[in-house]
């Protein structure tokens, strides 16, 4: 089966109501340049595997992917393929899918979030506060912090940006035909890019890689996921379920 098979959920509405789920988990990527030995779309497939994972060991609705969102610092005639949606259309679709759910009586939300640029979702979940639907965003600094710990990642989370250690290992171990040949020899570092917002990438990678991909490996990727589906337990427990 090809692989994106396993990015979208399949289960059937029957299915949906037997379950009864109380909280829903919106995976929200990104189409973005991963330089030239991962897919554009590798931000919405690490956060899809993270949700499958998680929906694999807890009760939980797992919703369709958005996969286009902020990636406006990316944006750069180098690296074609790259599109992008304004910080408030990205509010304005999540805020949309949250009503909805609560109309059909879901009134918690996690934003499973796989792209760092997507800044305005801590806005989107500060902002449901009184309005009857709970909201999170996973995974949290925390959850990273000791995910990287779990696996033994050698590249610091700053070091480690784009394409690095991090999400190749995770598309090595759960999506291993999507990672081309070259990731062994990509790396590229840029500890010093202070001012990345204002300059883009281009300004400090030549090749879109901004970590050390030659030390990702499937093994780390597994542990990844194991250690974040572990870590859900607490936010399913502040949400109150």
């Amino acid at each position: 089966m090809d692989d994106s098979a396993y990015l979208l959920p399949l289960a059937t509405t029957n299915e949906v109501r037997d379950r009864r789920a109380e909280v829903a988990l919106l995976p929200i990527g990104s189409f973005e340049q991963h330089g030239p030995f991962l897919p554009l779309a590798t931000d919405t497939i690490v956060a899809c595997t993270i949700a499958g994972a998680v929906a694999a060991a807890h009760n939980v609705l797992l919703l369709p992917p958005v996969t286009v969102s902020c990636s406006h610092e990316h944006e750069h005639a180098a690296w074609p393929g790259t599109v992008s949606i304004s910080a408030a259309t990205l509010y304005a679709v999540v805020r949309d899918i949250a009503a909805s759910l609560q109309r059909s009586g879901i009134t918690r939300l996690v934003l499973v979030n796989g792209h760092g640029g997507n800044y305005v979702l801590g806005n989107v979940v500060q902002e449901s506060a009184g309005s009857g639907m709970r909201m999170a965003v996973f995974p949290g600094a925390a959850d990273w912090e000791a995910a990287w710990a779990a696996a033994g990642l050698e590249t610091s989370a700053w070091s480690d940006m784009h394409a690095g250690e991090l999400e190749t290992s995770i598309l090595l171990h759960a999506h291993p035909r999507l990672v081309r040949p070259g990731y062994e020899s990509g790396d590229q570092m840029a500890d010093d890019r202070q001012h990345l917002l204002t300059l883009g990438m281009a300004a400090y990678t030549d090749s879109g890689v901004i970590g050390r991909p030659s030390l990702a490996s499937a093994g780390k990727g597994k542990a990844v996921l194991a250690s974040l589906t572990g870590s859900f337990g607490d936010y399913l427990a502040v949400l109150g379920s």
